[in-house]
């Protein structure tokens, strides 16, 4: 039995980009199918609206419409994970409660990004308020550690803090810090939480380490791969698999920074899904040139034959 089973959430899900269409607007049909298609690939569910997702680029009622049309294509909302936060309270509280009377598995809560150097003080009361104000039995939050972005960080004292006060409630943590000390650091300081790892490299180290699995980019498009992994990684018998789909997880991942990430997974996408139209990204992002794409697509190329070999 894989040991991360008994965590309240566990597998490999992927932190969803979203294509857009011309005006701006999120292509609901192209992400239903997209999500649709992830599932089918090997991934346990959907992070949809993260910073792959670039939620911070769509309005409130945009993002609600993209979780009521994948629902309503048929996906079970148990299998999503939405980032649901804004820099203010009344916002988050919108968004978080809309996602809990949808009947989501949980939400990933970012702390409120503009001001910087804040106290662990001042993010308890923000996370607190939040969760007194959805005001639902229901709610399950991940918290989400990713201070190269946000410049503000979840520590585990705050952690901590938050557990004690909503027992039941903050049920794990999405750590993107690129710092696999960090992944370990929460996955050993508390018993029966999620630590998901933000990057594909880390997921095995730290499901060896007590954790989760992952919530990643590159789940996009190596679903399989990281399902390998995620299934045997405690079976010795199945080591030269895992190492094996380990490998080609890295080597996808190192594609996908051949340029800034998010326009590279979109573009990827691109070519994956046979939709031009995944290569749009939202301002301040822009999309990448006729060269680079040509130079990625050339690279995934590649990749799909050492896949298939």
């Amino acid at each position: 039995m894989n040991p991360a089973s008994r965590l309240p959430v566990s597998g490999v899900f992927c932190a969803s980009a979203t294509p857009v269409l011309a005006d701006g607007s999120p292509d609901l049909a192209a992400f239903a199918a997209h999500c649709h298609a992830l599932i089918g690939e090997g991934c346990d569910g959907i992070a949809l609206l993260g910073t792959t997702g670039e939620a911070n680029s769509f309005g409130i009622a945009q993002r609600q419409a993209l979780l009521d049309h994948v629902i309503g294509s048929g996906l079970n909302p148990l299998r999503l994970l939405p980032g649901t936060s804004q820099t203010n309270v009344p916002d988050s509280i919108t968004l978080v409660r809309h996602a809990v009377d949808a009947g989501v598995k949980a939400c990933v809560v970012l702390p409120p990004f503009y001001y910087k150097g804040v106290s662990d003080e001042g993010l308890f009361r923000f996370y607190a308020e939040v969760i007194e104000g959805v005001g639902r039995d229901t709610l399950r939050v991940i918290l989400y550690h990713i201070p190269p972005i946000a410049q503000i960080g979840i520590s585990l004292d705050l952690t901590h803090r938050l557990r004690e006060a909503f027992p039941g409630v903050v049920v794990g943590v999405k750590d993107s810090s690129g710092k696999i000390e960090s992944m370990k650091a929460f996955a050993s300081a508390f018993e029966d939480f999620s630590v998901f790892a933000g990057a594909d490299p880390f997921m095995l180290p730290l499901l060896q380490a007590g954790g989760a699995g992952c919530i990643t980019s590159s789940s996009n498009l190596i679903g399989r791969h990281l399902r390998v992994v995620f299934d045997n990684w405690f079976d010795a018998t199945q080591s030269n698999r895992v190492t094996a789909a380990q490998g080609r997880i890295n080597a996808w991942r190192d594609l996908s920074n051949a340029y800034v990430q998010l326009p590279t997974i979109k573009a990827m996408l691109a070519r994956r899904r046979n939709h031009p139209g995944w290569t749009r990204v939202r301002p301040p992002l822009v999309e990448l040139g006729a060269e680079e794409i040509s130079s990625v697509w050339a690279e995934m190329d590649k990749l799909e034959a050492a896949d298939n070999d």
